[in-house]
């Protein structure tokens, strides 16, 4: 009974500040890799606190192009941290191969669902005030146009009504259909 009670905060404590740190780890991939303004002061603050260990890993890890690999394998070794220590606490374990796909799966949800939040953030601080600059409007603008600009090229024009936020939501939506799932069936097939 004793270790029920504690396990779940544990679990709670874990997953939530592994969550977060990894959630700025992977913001600060993607506004790199959007060429954010490095002067912003949200891109100032997710830099910081980012910056000493993936500087670190640099060492070894080198970019390529515009994607900061660093970054990418920081998030993934914290990600498998959290697995592991979380399936360790609930008295699971699974095999290596198995707890990298598992982390993977969940590194590709928390891009998507990073996109599919920014896109309809934007599309609803477009709508409620059209035009002003903040830090933070700036940040989604610099993260959702790569994206929204590939669905414009998709769609015709038709007459200065944007549809892109929805395909992109749309098309984002269905990524997360189709590539989580066999991911996590293999990890299930492996584990």
């Amino acid at each position: 009974m004793t270790s029920s009670y504690m396990t779940d905060p544990m679990i709670f404590l874990i997953d939530t500040l592994f969550s977060l740190y990894i959630l700025v780890v992977m913001l600060r991939f993607l506004l790199q890799w959007s060429s954010a303004d490095f002067y912003n002061p949200i891109s100032q603050f997710i830099v910081k606190i980012t910056h000493p260990p993936i500087r670190f890993l640099r060492r070894f890890i080198p970019s390529l192009g515009k994607i900061d690999t660093a970054s990418l394998v920081f998030a993934l070794i914290l990600q498998i941290s959290a697995d592991f220590s979380i399936l360790a606490i609930k008295g699971l374990l699974v095999g290596p191969g198995a707890l990298v796909i598992i982390s993977l799966a969940q590194l590709i949800s928390l891009l998507l669902n990073i996109f599919i939040f920014a896109v309809f953030a934007r599309a609803i601080l477009s709508w409620l005030d059209p035009g002003n600059y903040n830090a933070a409007s700036s940040v989604l603008y610099s993260l959702t146009e790569p994206v929204l600009n590939i669905c414009r090229r998709l769609i015709p024009d038709l007459g200065g009504i944007d549809l892109s936020p929805l395909v992109a939501l749309l098309g984002l939506q269905l990524a997360k259909m189709m590539l989580l799932p066999p991911l996590n069936e293999l990890a299930r097939l492996i584990g």
